[in-house]
């Protein structure tokens, strides 16, 4: 009987006493062939030993015998604790067990190939069930997609049908379309190419326009058969703003203040889409670049969105409406996107009137990371509207960077009829672009994308002097949130919007102060009742800067505001939302035992264009809700404050003066239908009269 291979590692025995190596178990793998286990038997290893092969016929006459069940049962016991022993330990067992140490090796190899060998035919059977489930998987998908479609392209999408190179242009295929087809839906409203940007009739021609009806202040939708012009007139501003935006000297000159329009140059560079300009009015047209911390596609869609686009821009944009979409974008996204929109623009004086427009917001993708913004007016299409606010193409085109940030390059091109209303402290401001111009913009686009970064870090930077407070981050949030909400309802008292009626009270002292009437109801954010905004606004012969940081410095808070005249106010908690630190939020303490249950919040905000002070007195008990975690919309609140402007006298190596506009609001009567009495009016009135002189005085006094 002849001795399978794998039981016959005679010369590896020779050469290794002391243990197996990897090579005699890889060899008895590759012997056994699903065959029976010898690992209970041995040959006997007298005829076996060390290599006696003189005798050709002692191979067959090997003698077997079967170990004990005693002896296999401790070799298992020994092979669960360790299936590699040495050759002491074999020894060992050879003695106890009466077998030699050969028999000992070879049972405990033996054994090793065996559990490999069940090992592997249990992961074979594995490995097979696994395949049997994913040939029938495959085989389903590949039903399924045998009929699909791509959503894209409309093209097959079945496996093995379609190489990349196919599929690739299938898809450019579809983009190209549907181009196309938005070009044929220009071309459909407008009869030709759009290449060009369009001659439009003057406005004392008849335009070819049926606008739809204006009830109260508000446009209706535009009939279909009225958009042609309308969509025409957005791709030609389209064209012009990046012809704006691309160009330099001679159509832009180097001014003071940022770059300025050179008209001539204009006129005979560019088609003039709106017609020549109206006669009384004067050209107001600047252009910036700055890079911005925010995402281009964000950007692009807070100016798309009129509620995200009137809070960003705050304290430039009052009232804002869409009334219609003429076109919409492409696969969901904005690209081709047009409004048909009204906004007030506005500067932040009760001197200067609001600017109200109404125009087209045409949303442009021209590349890679590459979007475009522009605003054209329609003012003089509409009939029996005499427009004071012309929208020359105005916008911004927004450039996507690395590292979550934008290059913005902003274009700001308007013709107002001040109509000899413009009051002469404001005059050099306005004709200087300074008011409303590019830069401007930018600014405040640059200060809204800065604080927004702010509110969103996992640990915004505070002081909490003294450490009477402690304030978590979600609370501070809560406080930026509200300062916002604040902000916005300081802008709204110092503005004179369209919808206000105000008053002129310079009967009384000879200086103008504006008072109006508000009533609030049901608005969590206000106190309930009848409330009397005054506004005025005075000139200091000192730069913004220095008159900013006068006031929004806290030993000189005695100095003008009568609810710290017991003494300094008390700072309690110091937020930092800016790069610059004037940029911040205070929760002040009056050291007036008497107002112990009342607390002062307040935001300090600069930027190279304009800068703010704004405040509110706010009760403790809610206070004490924001601070851990209540919702700050239902906070009531009453701002008021000052918004420093640059009075436009400013040149190389001469400081102008500033224009400080005061907003005080009041809660005069807790039922809205309450009445305005003449007391509360003169109380207003002398408030905000002596906080304004007392402030004039500290500076006049300081100039030599």
């Amino acid at each position: 009987m002849s001795l399978p291979n794998y039981m016959e590692p005679v010369d590896d025995v020779n050469n290794n006493n002391n243990g197996e190596t990897d090579n005699n178990e890889n060899e008895n793998n590759n012997n056994m062939n699903g065959g029976a286990s010898f690992g209970d038997e041995e040959f006997d290893s007298e005829n076996q030993e060390y290599g006696n092969t003189q005798d050709p016929r002692a191979a067959k006459r090997k003698r077997y015998h079967r170990h004990t069940q005693q002896q296999i049962q401790e070799m298992e016991n020994f092979f669960k604790e360790c299936p590699h022993p040495d050759d002491n330990q074999r020894k060992e067992l050879s003695r106890q067990l009466g077998l030699d140490h050969l028999q000992i090796k070879f049972w405990f190899q033996n054994k090793r190939t065996q559990n490999k060998n069940h090992q592997e035919r249990h992961e074979n059977l594995q490995l097979r069930e696994e395949n049997t489930r994913l040939r029938a998987d495959n085989h389903h998908f590949r039903e399924g997609l045998a009929n699909a479609s791509c959503p894209n392209c409309g093209g097959p999408t079945a496996v093995g049908e379609m190489s990349f190179e196919e599929h690739h242009l299938l898809l450019e295929n579809a983009k190209l379309t549907e181009e196309i087809r938005q070009l044929s839906e220009v071309a459909k409203y407008t009869g030709k190419a759009v290449m060009r940007y369009p001659v439009l009739p003057t406005p004392n021609q008849a335009p070819p326009f049926e606008p739809p009806m204006i009830t109260n202040g508000s446009l209706g939708s535009v009939k279909e058969a009225d958009k042609p012009l309308l969509i025409e007139l957005a791709v030609g501003a389209m064209s012009e703003l990046i012809a704006l935006a691309q160009m330099n000297e001679p159509l832009w000159k180097e001014g003071v203040h940022g770059m300025i329009l050179d008209l001539n140059e204009y006129t005979r560079n560019l088609q003039n889409g709106l017609g020549p300009k109206p006669v009384g009015f004067r050209t107001e047209a600047s252009r910036e670049t700055a890079i911005v911390f925010m995402r281009h596609m964000e950007i692009v869609h807070r100016l798309m969105d009129v509620n995200l686009w009137s809070t960003m821009f705050a304290g430039m944009v009052g009232r804002a409406i869409t009334h219609d979409t003429l076109l919409t974008g492409r696969q969901g996204n904005l690209d081709g996107t047009i409004h048909l929109m009204t906004a007030e623009f506005q500067v932040l004086s009760p001197l200067v009137s609001n600017r109200e427009c109404y125009f087209v917001r045409y949303c442009k993708q021209h590349g890679e990371g590459l979007w475009g913004v522009v605003d054209i007016s329609i003012d003089h299409l509409i009939p029996n509207l005499e427009p004071k606010c012309l929208r020359r193409p105005s916008g911004c085109l927004i450039q996507d960077m690395p590292n979550r940030v934008s290059r913005v390059t902003w274009v700001e091109h308007v013709e107002v009829d001040d109509g000899g209303e413009l009051h002469a402290m404001f005059k050099h401001l306005l004709n200087s672009g300074q008011a409303l111009g590019a830069n401007r913009w930018l600014s405040a686009l640059d200060r809204q994308c800065e604080r927004l970064a702010i509110m969103m870090a996992p640990n915004i930077p505070s002081i909490e002097p003294g450490g009477q407070i402690t304030v978590t981050n979600n609370a501070k949030q809560s406080l930026l949130e509200l300062v916002e909400r604040m902000s916005r309802g300081f802008f709204d008292g110092v503005t004179t919007s369209n919808a206000d009626i105000w008053m002129n009270l310079g009967g009384y002292t000879g200086d103008s102060v504006k008072v109006t009437t508000r009533t609030s109801l049901n608005d969590p954010g206000r106190p309930e009742g009848l409330i009397l905004c005054a506004a005025h606004s005075f000139w200091v012969p000192a730069p913004p800067t220095t008159v900013f940081d006068y006031l929004r410095d806290e030993n000189n808070r005695v100095n003008w505001d009568v609810l710290f005249l017991g003494g300094n106010p008390q700072k309690l908690t110091h937020i930092f939302n800016g790069r610059d630190n004037r940029n911040c939020v205070s929760l002040l303490r009056s050291p007036n035992t008497s107002q112990s249950e009342m607390m002062m919040i307040e935001k300090s905000s600069t930027e190279p264009a304009a800068s703010f002070l704004v405040y509110a007195p706010v009760s403790v008990p809610s206070m004490e809700k924001v601070l851990n975690g209540g919702d700050p919309k239902y906070v009531p609140l009453l701002p008021s404050g000052f918004a420093i402007l640059p009075d436009g006298t400013a040149q190389p190596g001469k400081a102008g003066g500033s224009l400080v506009n005061v907003a005080f609001q009041m809660l005069v009567d807790s039922y809205p239908s309450g009445s305005l009495t003449f007391s509360s009016v003169s109380t207003i009135e002398s408030l905000i009269l002596a906080a304004a002189n007392k402030i004039k005085a500290c500076f006049t006094q300081q100039t030599p």
